[in-house]
């Protein structure tokens, strides 16, 4: 490398929950700069968990945690050119990046779903991703599947 490598700046906690990851969560979501907007999707989509969760005593913020962890996938595939030919080979992932990929598969597959409003849309996703069903679920376990396939090749990495 070149030029020393950036540092990682710290995230100022929601004001509802004084969470970090949830700032990341919102940072994500944001569209066009529009976070005071984001915040009020995912609040929304919170309430509406509240609402509707079977499971009483873990609240909707845990529930949203659990979907997170529920989503993030252990491994993924690389490409990697060996003597012409390329190799999808099977790398463990970091932990701040299986976050980052959750959180990405989350609201992208809530965005394709049907329902009324974005918060409607976050909290029907997550609320499946808890029951470890839902697109981003299936997202993970394609991923994880892609690994398994390929996983003769994994001798390439170093």
């Amino acid at each position: 490398m070149r030029k020393k490598q950036s540092k990682k700046r710290d995230l100022i906690p929601d004001p509802k929950f004084n969470e970090q990851l949830v700032t990341r969560f919102v940072n994500n979501l944001m569209q066009q700069g529009k976070k005071s907007t984001a915040y009020k999707i995912f609040y929304d989509a919170i309430d509406i968990i509240e609402s509707k969760k079977e499971d009483k005593e873990k609240t909707s913020l845990e529930l949203w945690k659990d979907a997170l962890s529920n989503v993030m996938p252990q491994v993924e595939v690389r490409s990697r050119r060996v003597g012409g030919a390329t190799f999808q080979i099977p790398t463990p992932i970091r932990p701040d990046r299986k976050i980052s990929l959750a959180m990405k598969w989350l609201i992208a597959s809530s965005r394709k779903r049907n329902e009324k409003s974005m918060a409607v849309k976050l909290a029907q996703e997550i609320l499946a991703a808890a029951k470890e069903e839902g697109a981003a679920v299936k997202k993970r376990v394609d991923t994880h599947k892609m690994a398994e396939a390929n996983k003769a090749f994994s001798h390439f990495r170093f």
